[in-house]
């Protein structure tokens, strides 16, 4: 079976082409093939990449793969022929803007496991391909062109994100002028405004902190809350939890950017309103139905408590948001951990 799925990747080049043609010849390994339409460009050689299109059929003229209907063409490096499964030793024959047909015998392909065989490809029958050579290029060519492509797409999706970053100023503009705020703005580009200031110790990276705290979208919407009765009054669906502070480390990478950085800030007994940028949130990806990618929040929180001590420092790409730490064994489960969830 393994050989018919690499067959898989191949196909034939016009859905309603005859094979009951003359025209055909036959390979060493026993493939049938005809270059119906001659390209006479570059030949190929063992070791280049060849780009192509592809379809595939069994006799009953049943397509079974198409470069069409994925939507792009196939590449592949052309290496030593093993099996008359593999085309390689057709592929070797042509040349750019060549058009083939190709009949390759099951009988061949299922030889020793006919368990395999599947109904559509009984004994005696073919499959059969069309293929048209669009690109040949050496392994370096090919590489290079590979990169410049993801390069291409690596700008291109900086740009949309900065784009949609820049939208998302005048909705926090809009915000803070309705609520008739005047926040702090740090050097990150998030915005705090402390409600009611705290008496107690600020927290230090890695300790560990209990937070109450009402999520919200800049529309208003709730999204969590720790607190049952906000929650209920927002018809949060949460069954089974436990409405009480969350505690995690903080600066651990725990929870968003933007929760990292604020409640450091704070001193214990402190209640303060976060509007945190989709950088400092979840940013392109979002979370669940509510928070949209790019999309700023709005938290009120009060910090319960903080307990000095260090917590397990996480990697960078963890303390940057970009995933949750991993659990301890036998800890309650936070409500906000890489992201705050509706439960």
């Amino acid at each position: 079976m393994k050989k018919y799925f690499v067959l898989s990747v191949l196909g034939l080049l016009a859905a309603g082409q005859s094979f009951a043609q003359t025209g055909f010849t036959k390979t060493p390994k026993g493939a049938l093939y005809n270059i119906v339409k001659p390209g006479n460009g570059a030949k190929v050689k063992v070791g280049d990449v060849i780009t192509f299109q592809f379809t595939q059929k069994n006799d009953r003229d049943s397509l079974l793969g198409s470069s069409y209907k994925m939507g792009q063409p196939a590449k592949v490096q052309v290496q030593p022929s093993k099996s008359v499964a593999d085309l390689m030793e057709v592929f070797s024959l042509l040349s750019v803007n060549d058009s083939v047909l190709v009949r390759v015998p099951t009988d061949s392909i299922f030889a020793g496991h006919e368990e395999s065989r599947p109904a559509f490809l009984p004994k005696s029958s073919y499959l059969n391909f069309g293929i048209k050579i669009q690109k040949i290029q050496t392994m370096d060519e090919a590489m290079a062109e590979r990169t410049a492509a993801m390069e291409k797409q690596r700008t291109e999706q900086a740009a949309l994100a900065e784009k949609m970053r820049t939208a998302e100023v005048p909705s926090i503009t809009a915000f803070i002028a309705d609520k008739k705020l005047t926040p702090v703005t740090t050097a990150s580009g998030l915005k705090y405004i402390v409600t009611a200031p705290g008496t107690g110790r600020k927290p230090k990276p890695f300790d560990t902190v209990m937070v109450n705290y009402v999520g919200h979208t800049l529309d208003g919407k709730v999204f969590d809350s720790s607190i049952a009765e906000v929650a209920q009054s927002a018809g949060l669906q949460q069954p089974g939890r436990n409405y009480e502070p969350i505690k995690f480390v903080v600066g651990g990478g725990q929870v968003i950017p933007g929760w990292d950085e604020g409640l450091l800030l704070l001193n214990e007994g402190s209640k303060a309103t976060f509007i945190i940028p989709s950088k400092l949130a979840y940013g392109e990806r979002g979370a669940g139905d509510d928070i949209k990618p790019y999309s700023p929040l709005w938290f009120d929180v009060e910090l319960v408590k903080v307990i000095a001590g260090k917590g397990k420092p996480v990697t960078p790409a963890v303390a940057a948001g970009k995933k949750a730490a991993p659990k301890k064994a036998g800890a309650k489960k936070p409500a906000v951990k890489k992201k705050v969830t509706r439960k």
